[in-house]
C-alpha cells in the first residue's frame, strides 16, 4: 500500500487540528496543555486510508503542526518529511501572518504538491466565502498551490460540508506524489522519544528514505552509537519493516530515553558521518532584511535545530530575494546529506528569513578561494551524478577518495557508487578513486623526487620507499599504485625497499672509485685477520662522509659483511670460512673455540664474533662450549 505523509500549515486557530480530526477521527492534540488551552503546541499525528483513483488504497499519515508564532520551531520539526501540504486558511479570517510564514516555509522546503483548504466555511456567507477564495487564489498564484494545478476546497469540520470533496482531492493529489525511495540508505529523523510500558524506549519519526527492519542494527547521530531495532510499528500497527514515506515507531534496545532526543537521527550503520559544517545554496525571502556575511541564524532541518554561522561565498551581503552559495557552520554536529532542505530564521527577533538546500556535507576544511568553492558547488547543484562524483574526487587531488566513502558522502547505494566511478572515468585501484590528472601529477612528482635525490646523492643507490612516500606526500594506496605503474612502464626500478631511476644509482668520481677499490682490496687481502674500518678509511683521499657512503655501498652489495660493531670482513673470506667448516665436519661433527682458532689462525678477538656469525647463519649451533656443525 502506498504511504503518503501530509502536513498541515496555517495560522493559529484556523482549524488545522479540527480538520485532521474530522478527516481521520483522531485528535492530534495529545498533550494535556493543548486540550486545556485549546491550541496546538507541538506536532501531532493521525492517519487513515483512502481509495485511490485507480482502485488501490493509499495510507495517509498526517503531521499536524502548531500555528502560533511562538511554536514555529515545533512546526518546522514536523514539516521536513512531508510529501504534500494542506494550507489551512479560515474563511472568517483570511490570510494572516502565520499563513504567510508557513507558506514561505513550504516553498523554501521545495514542497511540490498540496491543497489549499478554506476551513470554517459555515462561519461566513457564500459571498464572503467567494471573496476569500479569490483573495487566496491571488495569494498562491504562481506557486505550487496555484489553483490552475492544485485543488482548493472549502470545508466545515463542524458540519462536515466539503469533507468528501476534500478527501477526493486528497486521494487524487496523493496518488500523483512520487513515492520515496525505499531502496535508499535509511534515515529516520526523530521527533518523539518516550517509554512504553512493556516495551521500553520508543522513538517516532517520518522515515524519509530507505527501509528499517525488525532486529536491524542502526547508528544514532550525532552520538555515533549503535542500536538494535527490537520492534517496528507503522501508523500505530506492528510491522516487520517500515519503508520510506511512513510514520514509523521503533522500539530500541540498548538505549534509554536519556540517550535520545528530538533532532537526533537513526540511519544505516557504518555509512554516514556527522558534520559541523555544510556548503549550501541559500535563498533569502523578499521580506527579509539584508543578510550579512558571518551572520548567526537559527538553522532547522527535519527535526534538528541549532545555531549556525553563515559564511557567504564571493559577497559580503545578500539582498532580500537574492540567493547565493554559502557555508553554514553549526554550534552542534548533526547528520545532513546533499539534497536536504533547510530553513534559516533570524537570530533576533526570531522570524523566518530564508532557506535552501545542502550541496556538500563534507566540505574541505582548508581555506579556498571563493570562486573555486562556487565552481565546485555549481557542479554539486546542477551536475550529473557522474560529474558530481568526478568533482568530489578531483578536489582531493592525489589523496583520492575511498570508494567505500562515496555512499555516505553522496547519499547513494554502494552498488550505484561503483557504477558511477566507472562512468566518471576515474582511476580505480585498491578501493581508491583518483582523478586521472591527479594520478598523472602523482607519477610526475615521484619521478621528479627520484631525480632530485639522485642528483644530490650520487653515492646512494636509491631512496627508500617510505622516504619517497613522505617526500611526495601520498597516501599508501595511491603511492604503491603509482610505484607499480611506473615500474610497469619501466620509468623506475624497485629493488627491495629501494627505488631508483633506470640507469641511475651510484655514480662514482675517480677518487671515489679509487677509494672503493682500496677499501675492497684491504679487506680481501686481510682474509679473516681484518684491520679496523677506521684505519682503512683514514688512509683514503676522500672525506669522511663520502668514505662512509662508499662503505655503505659495499655493505649493501654484500661485498663487505659486518658481523659486529667492530668487525667487517670481505665476503670471499667468509665464504672460504664456510668451506673450511664444511670440510672439518668430515673429520669431527663438533668444534670448540680452541680448535676453531687453530683451524683459522685467528685470535679470540676474531674467533668469538666469527663463531656467533656462523650460528646466526645456521652453519653451526652452539651446544655448551662447543658448536655442532650443521
Amino acid at each position: 500500500m502506498k504511504s503518503v505523509i501530509v502536513g498541515t500549515a496555517g495560522h493559529i486557530d484556523h482549524g488545522k487540528t479540527a480538520l485532521v480530526k474530522a478527516l481521520t477521527g483522531i485528535d492530534a492534540d495529545r498533550l494535556e496543555e493543548e486540550k486545556r488551552r485549546g491550541i496546538t503546541i507541538d506536532i501531532g499525528f493521525a492517519h487513515f486510508e483512502l481509495p485511490a483513483p485507480d482502485g488501490s488504497r493509499i495510507r495517509i499519515g498526517f503531521v499536524d503542526v502548531p500555528g502560533h508564532e511562538r511554536f514555529v520551531r515545533n512546526m518546522l520539526a514536523g514539516v521536513g518529511g512531508i510529501d504534500l501540504v494542506l494550507l489551512v486558511i479560515a474563511a472568517d479570517e483570511g490570510i494572516k501572518p502565520q499563513t504567510r510564514e508557513h507558506f514561505d516555509i513550504c516553498r523554501l522546503l521545495a514542497i511540490r504538491r498540496g491543497i489549499t483548504v478554506l476551513t470554517k466555511s459555515d462561519a461566513v456567507d457564500a459571498e464572503t466565502l467567494e471573496v476569500v477564495r479569490l483573495e487566496v487564489e491571488d495569494y498562491v498564484r504562481g506557486s505550487f498551490l496555484d489553483t490552475a494545478q492544485s485543488p482548493m476546497a472549502a470545508v466545515s469540520s463542524l458540519t462536515g460540508t466539503g469533507l468528501d470533496e476534500l478527501k477526493s482531492a486528497l486521494a487524487q493529489v496523493a496518488s500523483e506524489v512520487a513515492a520515496k525511495d525505499s531502496a535508499a540508505l535509511a534515515r529516520l529523523p526523530i521527533d518523539r522519544v518516550f517509554t512504553m510500558k512493556g516495551f521500553g524506549t520508543v522513538v517516532t519519526g517520518t522515515l524519509v528514505a530507505g527501509t528499517i527492519r525488525k532486529e536491524e542494527e542502526l547508528e544514532l547521530f550525532p552520538a555515533g552509537k549503535r542500536v538494535r531495532v527490537r520492534g517496528v510499528q507503522v501508523h500505530g500497527s506492528p510491522a516487520d519493516a517500515a519503508v520510506a514515506g511512513q510514520r514509523t515507531a521503533l522500539n530500541l534496545a540498548g538505549l534509554s530515553t536519556e540517550d535520545l532526543a528530538r533532532g537526533m537521527t537513526l540511519a544505516t550503520a557504518d555509512t554516514f558521518h556527522s558534520t559541523s559544517r555544510v556548503d549550501a545554496f541559500l535563498s533569502l525571502l523578499p521580506s527579509a532584511k539584508p543578510f550579512k556575511d558571518g551572520a548567526r541564524v537559527h538553522f532547522h532541518a527535519y527535526t534538528t535545530e541549532t545555531i549556525a554561522e553563515a559564511r557567504l561565498y564571493g559577497t559580503k551581503q545578500l539582498k532580500p530575494g537574492d540567493e547565493m552559495y554559502a557555508q553554514l557552520r553549526f554550534a552542534e554536529p548533526m547528520l545532513l546529506l546533499p539534497g536536504d532542505r533547510f530553513i534559516v530564521r533570524q537570530f533576533s527577533p526570531v522570524v523566518t528569513i530564508g532557506g535552501g538546500v545542502v550541496l556538500d556535507a563534507s566540505p574541505v576544511t582548508r581555506k579556498q578561494r571563493a570562486e573555486d568553492a562556487v565552481a565546485f558547488l555549481k557542479i554539486m547543484r546542477d551536475g550529473s551524478p557522474e560529474q558530481v562524483l568526478a568533482a568530489r574526487v578531483s578536489r582531493r587531488g592525489a589523496i583520492g577518495l575511498r570508494l567505500i566513502d562515496v555512499p555516505g558522502e553522496m547519499n547513494i547505494q554502494w552498488g550505484e557508487a561503483a557504477k558511477l566511478a566507472a562512468k566518471a572515468g576515474l582511476v580505480y585501484f585498491s578501493q581508491m578513486l583518483i582523478a586521472p590528472t591527479a594520478y598523472a601529477e602523482a607519477k610526475s612528482d615521484v619521478l621528479q623526487a627520484l631525480k632530485t635525490f639522485h642528483d644530490s646523492n650520487p653515492l646512494v643507490a636509491g631512496m627508500s620507499k617510505e622516504e619517497l612516500r613522505d617526500q611526495v606526500n601520498l597516501g599508501p594506496e595511491v603511492f604503491y599504485s603509482v610505484l607499480g605503474k611506473l615500474a610497469e612502464e619501466k620509468k623506475l626500478e624497485v629493488a627491495g625497499e629501494l627505488v631508483h631511476l633506470p640507469g641511475r644509482g651510484v655514480v662514482l668520481k675517480d677518487e671515489e672509485a679509487e677509494s672503493k677499490k682500496i677499501i675492497e682490496q684491504a679487506f680481501a687481502l686481510a682474509g679473516l685477520k681484518v684491520p679496523s674500518l677506521r684505519e682503512v678509511l683514514a688512509g683514503l683521499k676522500v672525506d669522511k662522509i663520502r668514505a662512509q657512503k662508499i662503505v655503505t655501498l659495499l655493505l649493501r652489495d654484500k661485498v663487505l659483511i659486518k658481523i659486529s660493531e667492530e668487525l667487517v670482513f670481505h665476503q670471499s673470506a667468509l665464504m672460504d670460512l664456510r668451506h673450511k667448516i664444511t670440510a672439518f665436519k668430515s673429520t669431527a661433527p663438533k668444534i670448540d673455540v680452541a680448535r676453531f682458532k687453530d683451524m683459522t689462525g685467528v685470535s679470540r678477538k676474531y674467533a668469538i664474533p666469527l663463531l656467533e656469525y656462523l650460528d646466526r647463519e645456521r652453519v653451526t649451533r652452539r651446544v655448551g662450549d662447543e658448536r655442532v656443525i650443521l
